[in-house]
Parts: C-alpha cells; structure tokens; sequence
C-alpha cells in the first residue's frame, strides 16, 4: 500500500528555516504507474482554519505553483530517484505556523493547489513558528 510520509517540522523563531520532506513508501504500483508519474503539493492547515494549498509542482518538477502568501519564501522540489518531495521554507512567519501536509494527484491536475484535487495524502508534519 502506498503511503506519503512527511518529516522536517518542528519550531523555530521567525525569520528562521526549514526543510520539510515528503516521502512515498510501500510503493506497488498495480497499473504499472511509478512516482514519477504523478504530481504532487504542499498544503496546510492551521487549528479551525481551512486547508491551503501552499505549492506544486510539475512531473519531472520543471514547473511549479505558490500561494501569494508564501512566494518568494518557499522552494518545492522533488527528487523522482528517491521518491521525495522536499519544501524548502525560509523566512518564517508566526503565520506560517500549521500542520503541513504533502499529498499526490494525477497528472490531469498537475499544479492545482486546490485540495479536492489530490488523493492521497501524509499523515502531516507540524511547524509552529514563535515571535
């Protein structure tokens, strides 16, 4: 059975960085597919707030997404021969503190931040960020 596992939360001052890691285990493909033939995001969710859509990223990771909110601050990148996806964060803000998750989605969706869109998702990893 599939399964995304992130790693890499924890807390940190603002102005500080991480490094969250999203990695697909138990990989048996039935249909022949392979990690590198889907895409993948970055989302979070704060206690009593929607799920965002944070960034994605292209097969292959030619081409990637961010929300406004975090342009400029954050990297998605993807390494296809270890199974893992990688968000690279800088700059944090009190703001940014969530419960960030990495979920997959078909190619079809490829760059979509909207949640619906993908259908498998980690179990999440927490980032709290202090003042």
């Amino acid at each position: 059975q599939v399964q995304l596992v992130e790693s890499g939360g924890g807390s940190v001052q603002a102005g500080g960085s991480l490094r969250l890691s999203c990695v697909e285990s138990g990989s048996s493909y039935s249909d022949g597919s392979s990690y590198s033939d889907y895409c993948m995001g970055w989302f979070r969710q704060g206690s009593g707030l929607v799920r965002e859509g944070v960034a994605a990223i292209s097969l292959g990771g030619s081409r990637s997404d961010y929300a406004d909110s975090v342009k400029d601050r954050f990297a998605i990148s993807r390494d296809d021969s270890k199974n893992t996806l990688y968000l690279e964060m800088n700059s944090l803000k009190p703001d940014d503190t969530s419960m960030y998750y990495c979920a997959r989605t078909y190619a079809s969706r490829c760059l979509s931040r909207n949640p619906v869109d993908y259908s498998l998702w980690g179990q999440g990893t927490q980032v709290t960020v202090s003042s």
